[in-house]
């Protein structure tokens, strides 16, 4: 916010009576400006959308949309769950909030397809076949996706561990042995956990790699790490959209299961014969549909 706020004061002489409007409403109200179209913005504060167009190319942006996704991020950050609901709601309020949602989810896998660092992204992966032991921590909603990635690296890894975020001391506790050799991955997204932060910090200064997924550079972990794989996310009411950081793990995981293709075919043989005996998953038969179970 910082950044936005110098960039309109040292392009405010320029301004015109409208694009002082502009200026003070985004200063004010960035959290609602953030998730207003140009043409929404331009009629709140009594101007036109192309005066908006304009106002966001004058304080350096290629466009609106380019302004737009810098208050995003800001926002995102920075809301409480409260003022998520209070932002997004009008946004989402008619009806169609399936469609809304999943246009949403669609537009933030596109922006991470066309952002992700190829490069970075095969990195991470090697530095993770290379790995002694694997930590993997996310916080809240992020849980979920350490859950993800946790499940299945268990079956094409031998060491790795899921930290447990239930309290400060235990994350630490479950971290004391970590170090030169091992990798940590962090994930965290909006708001940000500290304790992820300070996980990650504790993993670096121990001699460990650390691998970030987050939603930028610019984002706290990222600067913890020695790898930054990033994902865009956006918010849907109260609920974080984690779609296109699940997209990213789900491309490590298989990148990574190419390599080693001929061990985890190997461990699923194995696995095969454990999930029969026990009659861990439900079989249909063919021939008639039943099933058993």
């Amino acid at each position: 916010m910082i950044d936005i706020i110098q960039r309109i004061d040292a392009a405010s002489p320029k301004f015109s009576k409208g694009q002082r409007l502009i200026a003070s409403y985004i200063k004010g109200q960035y959290d609602k400006a953030a998730f207003m179209t140009a043409a929404k913005l331009g009629a709140t504060v009594g101007v036109s959308e192309s005066t908006v167009v304009r106002f966001a190319t004058e304080i350096g942006f290629d466009g609106y949309p380019g302004l737009q996704r810098a208050l995003k991020e800001i926002a995102r950050s920075r809301l409480t769950s409260v003022q998520r609901m209070e932002v997004t709601s009008e946004r989402l309020w008619g009806g169609e909030v399936l469609t809304k949602v999943l246009r949403t989810d669609m537009e933030a896998i596109r922006r991470t397809m066309e952002e992700t660092d190829g490069e970075a992204f095969n990195e991470a992966a090697a530095a993770i076949m290379d790995a002694r032991k694997i930590y993997i921590m996310g916080i809240r909603s992020a849980g979920a996706l350490a859950g993800f990635m946790s499940h299945y690296f268990t079956q094409i890894f031998e060491d790795v561990r899921n930290v447990d975020t239930a309290s400060t001391s235990m994350i630490f506790e479950q971290m004391l042995r970590i170090g030169a050799g091992d990798i940590f991955i962090g994930i965290s997204f909006p708001r940000y956990s500290r304790r992820t932060l300070k996980a990650a910090q504790f993993a670096r200064s121990s001699g460990a790699k650390v691998i970030a997924i987050t939603d930028s550079h610019s984002a706290p972990l990222a600067g913890a790490a020695d790898y930054v794989l990033t994902a865009k996310s956006d918010i849907a009411s109260f609920v974080d959209s984690l779609v296109a950081p699940l997209s990213l793990i789900n491309a490590l995981i298989v990148a990574i299961g190419l390599e080693k293709k001929e061990e985890i075919a190997e461990t699923y043989a194995k696995l095969e014969g454990i999930w029969g005996e026990y009659n861990v998953y439900e079989t249909i038969d063919e021939e008639t549909g039943d099933e058993d179970i």
